[in-house]
């Protein structure tokens, strides 16, 4: 019987050499006195992506963001949105919209007024207002809520009205800042995927700021993490938490156990590291060659770890320690293990039965292992 035919796999934009960047950061420098808020940043942005710009507080990313929207100008570089430069242009005449973390929606105005008063400056027809007010309503689901003024609604409604607002007037990149930020863990949640939603139904292209990186992770097509002024790294979200390109990276992004050491010898795809204060020298996957005595560190996610009674024989990466500490979270436990060195490792343990509970108890000593190639070997 023949094979069937593979699927041919589509390529991302950003992996097309072909595919045209629809927002294209060049070199951009922000300074405020002697701080460089943004700096020597460039950046490109497909069509119909949902993009986050990600990072701790001061790093640049609603600096970035407000240059992007015309509110702040650059010092230096440009600004181009679906092939236009728009560096010069005043917020206005761009085709861009914005949607702040206060919404900053008009109190004394009802739903219904708030979606259309942009479209009102615009001085569109009034048939093509309520034809645009209605399919917003719709859009978000808050047709029954017309009427009502912003106090009268939920924290989650309001954030779906100001996002109505912002895209009745069908701007070609819409950009939000900490948009979920005032809602409260679950709403957030929620609203993630109602964000999420409504980006793939009008495919306008977003770009989003955030210090959260669960909401990054979870509702971007890509992320950039920024630090001091500098995207670090960009990636897909899954790739950005697998392979981190770096020490700060893998720290920012989720929970990582970190191990300082030097290489000791090189193997045919594997490096085999001495780390201070190990009795034992790990084995971790690592293609490209690194010279004995290069300073690393392995980079191991607490889920990757496995968790033994007994010292285990058949396991290349073992680490000895007793439990400190331990959070249970309903769907996993969360156990912080101190070995002979001082260091404390994060493990966590999925409960995958019902009545699971925690598995162990302060004190109890523990071996945890790692294979080769669940570690990652950083040099920066």
């Amino acid at each position: 019987m023949a094979n069937p035919q593979r699927r041919t796999a589509k390529l991302d934009p950003w992996q097309d050499p072909a595919a045209r960047p629809f927002v294209q950061i060049q070199k951009v420098t922000k300074t405020f006195g002697e701080v460089y808020a943004v700096d020597d940043v460039s950046l490109d942005i497909y069509q119909g992506e949902f993009f986050s710009l990600l990072g701790g507080s001061g790093c640049g990313k609603s600096t970035l963001l407000r240059i992007l929207a015309g509110l702040e100008m650059p010092n230096a570089g440009r600004i181009l949105i679906d092939g236009i430069d728009v560096t010069d242009m005043p917020p206005y005449a761009r085709p861009v919209n914005m949607m702040f973390q206060s919404y900053a929606l008009f109190p004394h105005m009802s739903v219904e007024q708030n979606i259309a008063f942009g479209l009102h400056q615009d001085r569109l027809g009034r048939a093509e207002i309520r034809e645009r007010v209605d399919a917003m309503l719709e859009l978000v689901k808050m047709r029954e809520f017309r009427a009502r003024r912003p106090d009268q609604l939920s924290g989650g409604q309001r954030q779906r009205v100001a996002l109505a607002r912002a895209l009745a007037k069908h701007p070609k990149l819409l950009l939000l800042d900490e948009p979920l930020g005032a809602l409260d863990k679950k709403l957030r949640e929620h609203t993630q995927f109602e964000l999420m939603t409504i980006q793939e139904r009008v495919g306008t292209t977003f770009v989003t700021v955030t210090h959260d990186q669960e909401e990054a992770m979870t509702m971007s097509t890509r992320v950039a993490v920024m630090d001091a002024g500098r995207i670090v790294q960009v990636n897909t979200p899954a790739n950005l938490y697998e392979f981190p390109s770096n020490r700060f990276v893998a720290e920012f992004i989720g929970s990582v156990n970190i191990l300082e050491g030097r290489v000791s010898a090189q193997l045919d795809e594997a490096v085999r590291i001495q780390c201070a204060g190990f009795e034992q020298e790990f084995e971790v996957s690592h293609g490209d060659p690194l010279p004995s005595g290069t300073p690393v560190v392995i980079a191991i996610r607490p889920e990757k770890l496995s968790v033994h009674d007994e010292r285990p024989l058949d396991r290349p990466n073992v680490v000895h320690g007793h439990v400190v500490d331990i959070a249970y979270l309903g769907d996993v436990s969360i156990y912080h293990l101190k070995t002979a060195t001082g260091q404390v490792m994060r493990v966590q343990i999925t409960h995958e039965l019902r009545y699971s509970r925690p598995h162990y108890s302060w004190e109890d000593e523990l071996y945890v292992s790692f294979d080769p190639c669940d570690g990652l070997v950083l040099t920066s």
